[in-house]
């Protein structure tokens, strides 16, 4: 699967979305995935989390332990990905604004972990993913996401495994080109709610 078949399943789920979106990095920018409309339909994400396991597989020596990814938007690919493999899927909560293995997850000193999210932007979430899973004795073998939004230059601290690379325009909300500014911004993502 390439980065075209990848964002074909994006656009025939209805989640590839165009206008002015404030992404979780901050960023702004004038393409949205909304991965959960693709994670609503079970074939397709198998589809795709099967294809990232194959890549795992052909990409990383000496097999994987175990799936850790940050929740909330890691959940699902993490573990679809992780049932591909035929490992344990675990995720990491926010727990006081930092990630922690919780609900009984706990990895044997030098787990071969692959850190598996949905959408890699500047990896910031993932850099605070692998900070847990290295405090809890792990070792990260690879990061994988479906898309990489950085287009490679995102550091996670480890090799990054992406079914798609794509460089779509991103922002700072000072330095808006004047077609997106004048659109009125869309929050899609869910950092920024608070229960």
């Amino acid at each position: 699967m390439n980065t075209d078949d990848v964002l074909d399943e994006f656009r025939a789920a209805g989640a590839l979305l165009e206008g002015h979106f404030i992404l979780s990095s901050g960023l702004h920018s004038p393409v949205f995935l909304q991965k959960a409309l693709v994670f609503a339909q079970p074939d397709r994400t198998e589809r795709l989390c099967r294809a990232l396991a194959q890549k795992v597989l052909d990409e990383v020596p000496g097999g994987v332990d175990v799936v850790v990814s940050p929740a909330i938007g890691g959940i699902i690919p993490g573990y679809e990905t992780a049932r591909h493999l035929r490992v344990p899927a675990y995720y990491a909560e926010r727990e006081d604004g930092v990630f922690r293995l919780r609900r009984g997850f706990s990895l044997s000193p030098g787990a071969r972990v692959v850190l598996v999210e949905d959408i890699v932007t500047t990896g910031l979430s993932s850099r605070e993913c692998a900070a847990s899973i290295r405090g809890a004795g792990g070792e990260i073998v690879a990061g994988a996401c479906l898309v990489d939004r950085s287009n490679g230059t995102a550091d996670l601290g480890a090799p990054l495994i992406a079914l798609a690379r794509v460089d779509f325009p991103t922002y700072p909300p000072d330095q808006l080109p004047p077609d997106l500014a004048k659109l009125p911004p869309e929050r899609p993502g869910s950092r920024h709610l608070h229960s």
